[in-house]
C-alpha cells in the first residue's frame, strides 16, 4: 500500500472508530482548533494519564490542579502579554494569513529560520522574492499577533485564558512550600486545558486553539542542579541527542549517547536537567513507542526562550507530518518565580539547602507533555496494514478495549450467556471487556484489530461442554483454548508481561 493511501486509511480509521472527530463542531461545519474525542480516543487518554499519574507518583511528584481564566496581572508578570507572539504574514489580495517562521522554513528549507528577529524574516522574503502561494501576491511587512484569548469576569475584570498550565503551578508556590514540608527539590505536576488563538490551525490535534498539557515542575537550588543524587542512577542511560550544534551542521541524525557522557561533553550542563530528560524518556517509553521514532532536539541560542538556559524538544517520527514534538524540556531558571514576586510584591527566597541564613528563589525545570499529541503520534506510531487487515498494535494496557467477548452465535441461548458471564466476570476483574455479538466472527475481529484489542475470546458450541474458550491474540492472531474461570488471571498475567 502506498504510503499516502495508508495515511487515507489511517484518517478514515481515527473518524469511523470514534478515536478523534472534527473540527468541531462537525454539524455546523467545524470551528478550526477544535476537536472532540470518541468513546475510544477518551478510552486512550484516560489509559496514558493513569500511566503518567502512576509513575509520577512513585517517583515523588505530587499534582495540582488550578482555574482555566487568570486576571491580566499573571499574564503581565509571566511576559505572555509582551511576549507571547508570532509573527504574521498577510495577503492584501486573497487574504491569506501565513505564521512567518513556518512559512519560510517552508519555502526555504535549507536555511536556519529559528531565533531570526522580524526584519530578518522580512529581509530573507524580498531576497528570495517569495510571495503568496494561493495567488502568487507580494506579502505585507510581518506584523505581530498575540496568541492570547482574552475574556472578562463579572462586569470590568480582564482576564485571559491560560495559554500553558505551567504559570498557574508557579502560583501555588508559597503552598507547595508549606504543604510538602519545605523538601527540596518539590515536584510537581497537573493536567488540564490551555488555549492558543492560532492563526491557522493545521495538523488535526497535533495544532489546536483549545489543548490537553501534562506539565511537570521541579522546584530546586542551583547548588542541587548540579550535585543532584538521582542522576546517579540513571546516568548510564542513553538517549538519541540531537544538539544545536549538530542542526547547525546540517546533521539531523542524533548521537545515541549515555547522560553521564552528555554531562562530559558539555552538551548538557547540569545533572538536575539530565534528570529530566530521563524522566521524559521513561515516560514516553512506558507507551510503547519503539526507538526508531524518538529523538531528543536542542534548540539553539537563538532558538531558546528568553528566560531559558536550555531547552530540548522530544521527536516522534510520523509518516504524515515527519518529526513531531510531544515533549519540550526547559530549563526555566529563576525567571517565573522572581517575575511573580515582583508582579505580586511578594518574597519567594527560601532556605533550601538546609542552611536558614542562606536562602534564595528556587530554579525550575520542566517537562512539559502535549497530551493530544501522544494520543496521535500512538496512534499513527502503531498502525499497520497488511493484506487489508488494519492492525492497531497499541501496547495491551493502552487499547480502550482489553479484551472482546463474543458468542459464536447470538441465538443460542445458552452460548450467549456464558459469554455474558465472562464479560461481566473480566469487568468485576477490572479488565476493559467489550461484548459484540453483531456480524460474523470475522468482522468482529476486524473491528477489534482496528481498535488495537490485543484479545478477543469466543464461546462456541463445545464451550457448553469443555467450559473453555478460545482466546485469539491481535498481532500473532494465535488462537489457544483457556477455561473459562481462569480467563481473568489469564488476561491479568498477560497484561503484567506486557508492561514495560
Amino acid at each position: 500500500m502506498k504510503i499516502e493511501d495508508s495515511i487515507e486509511t489511517f484518517n478514515s480509521l481515527l473518524k469511523r472508530q470514534g478515536f478523534i472527530w472534527g473540527p468541531s463542531p462537525e454539524i455546523y461545519g467545524g470551528l478550526a482548533g477544535f476537536y472532540s474525542y470518541g468513546p475510544a480516543g477518551m478510552a486512550l487518554k484516560n489509559n496514558v494519564l493513569s500511566i503518567f499519574r502512576k509513575e509520577l507518583r512513585a517517583l515523588g511528584f505530587g499534582e495540582v490542579e488550578c482555574p482555566n481564566v487568570m486576571p491580566e496581572i499573571v499574564w503581565a508578570a509571566s511576559g505572555h502579554l509582551e511576549r507571547f507572539i508570532d509573527p504574521v504574514l498577510n495577503c492584501v489580495k486573497c487574504n491569506s494569513v501565513y505564521r512567518a517562521d513556518k512559512f519560510l522554513k517552508k519555502e526555504l528549507p535549507e536555511k536556519m529560520i529559528d531565533g531570526l528577529s522580524f526584519e530578518q524574516m522580512e529581509t530573507l522574503i524580498k531576497e528570495n522574492n517569495l510571495a503568496c502561494p494561493n495567488c502568487d501576491t507580494p506579502l505585507r511587512k510581518i506584523e505581530e499577533y498575540n496568541l492570547m484569548l482574552s475574556t472578562k469576569v463579572g462586569t470590568d475584570t480582564i482576564a485571559y485564558l491560560r495559554p500553558e498550565t505551567a504559570t498557574t503551578t508557579y502560583l501555588l508556590f508559597n503552598r507547595l512550600d508549606q504543604v510538602m514540608r519545605r523538601q527540596y527539590p518539590l515536584k510537581v505536576f497537573q493536567f488540564g486545558k490551555a488555549y492558543r488563538n492560532e492563526i491557522s490551525p493545521r495538523q488535526g490535534v497535533l495544532r489546536m486553539r483549545s489543548f490537553d498539557q501534562f506539565e511537570l515542575q521541579i522546584f530546586i537550588s542551583k547548588k542541587q542542579e548540579y550535585d543532584f543524587a538521582e542522576f546517579d542512577d540513571v546516568k548510564h542511560t542513553k538517549l538519541p541527542l540531537l544538539d544545536w550544534k549538530l542542526q547547525a551542521n546540517n546533521i539531523d541524525v542524533p548521537n545515541s549517547i549515555s547522560l553521564e557522557e552528555a554531562i562530559n561533553t558539555k552538551i548538557l550542563k547540569k545533572p538536575a536537567f539530565a534528570y529530566c530528560l530521563y524522566i521524559a524518556h521513561y515516560l514516553t517509553k512506558k507507551l510503547g513507542y519503539s526507538d526508531n521514532v524518538i529523538r531528543y532536539r536542542q534548540h539553539s541560542p537563538n532558538e531558546r526562550a528568553h528566560y531559558a538556559d536550555d531547552a530540548w524538544d522530544l521527536e516522534i517520527k510520523t509518516e504524515q507530518f515527519g518529526w513531531t514534538e510531544i515533549c519540550g524540556i526547559h530549563d526555566r531558571t529563576d525567571y517565573d518565580l522572581k517575575r511573580h514576586g515582583e508582579y505580586a510584591h511578594q518574597d519567594f527566597k527560601v532556605a533550601m539547602d538546609l542552611n536558614p541564613k542562606e536562602k534564595e528563589i528556587p530554579q525550575i525545570l520542566e517537562v512539559a507533555y502535549g497530551i493530544d499529541r501522544i494520543l496521535y503520534t500512538l496512534l499513527e506510531t502503531n498502525f499497520s496494514v497488511e493484506d487489508d487487515r488494519i492492525n492497531l498494535q497499541l501496547t495491551d494496557f493502552l487499547a480502550p478495549n482489553t479484551v472482546a467477548v463474543f458468542p459464536l452465535v447470538k441465538n443460542k441461548e445458552n452460548i450467549r450467556k456464558l459469554a455474558l458471564q465472562l464479560h461481566q466476570a473480566l469487568q468485576d476483574n477490572l479488565i476493559y471487556s467489550f461484548y459484540d455479538e453483531s456480524g460474523s466472527i470475522g468482522k468482529r475481529y476486524r473491528r477489534q484489530d482496528e481498535l488495537g484489542t490485543p484479545y478477543c475470546v469466543t464461546i462456541d458450541y463445545d464451550s457448553l461442554k469443555d467450559e473453555c474458550a478460545t482466546i485469539r491474540e491481535r498481532d500473532s492472531m494465535e488462537q489457544i483454548r483457556v477455561k473459562i474461570s481462569e480467563i481473568p488471571d489469564y488476561i491479568k498475567t498477560k497484561l503484567e508481561e506486557s508492561k514495560i
